[in-house]
This record gives structure tokens, C-alpha cells and sequence, in this order.
């Protein structure tokens, strides 16, 4: 049984201990957290920026940024 129960917690990509927690807390008729489906939202939000045509610009402005860095502490 333990090991069907391992295999199941590693199925659904929890610890067993976190498995056991949910078999708990279902039966003890506590609700099972919600996630809030907000958090996937905006996940690739470049805030409008395109990168694909401003590559060149935002890699010269960070290697830009990385050189004045690199002459402040000398």
C-alpha cells in the first residue's frame, strides 16, 4: 500500500507526506485549497515590450548597464 501510495504522490508531483495531508484533510471533510486561477495570468507579461523586434536595443542597454557596473567597482 505504501508504495501504491508513493507512486500516486509522485503521479500527482507531491511528497507523500503532502498526499497523506490531503487524504487527511478529505476525510476529515476539510476543504481542499483553492488555487486562484489569477496566478496564471500574466505569467509572460512583458509589460508591451517586444522583444523580438527590441533584442538588440534591451541587449546593448543590459551590456551597457554590465560595463558601467564593472568600471564602479575598479
Amino acid at each position: 500500500m505504501q508504495r501504491q501510495a508513493r507512486a500516486r504522490a509522485e503521479e500527482l508531483g507531491i511528497s507523500l507526506a503532502e498526499y497523506v495531508r490531503r487524504l487527511v484533510a478529505r476525510d476529515l471533510g476539510e476543504p481542499e485549497p483553492r488555487t486562484d486561477p489569477s496566478v496564471v495570468f500574466a505569467l509572460g507579461d512583458s509589460g508591451r515590450s517586444d522583444i523580438a523586434r527590441d533584442k538588440d536595443k534591451l541587449i546593448g542597454e543590459a551590456l551597457a548597464g554590465r560595463r558601467i557596473r564593472r568600471k564602479a567597482r575598479r
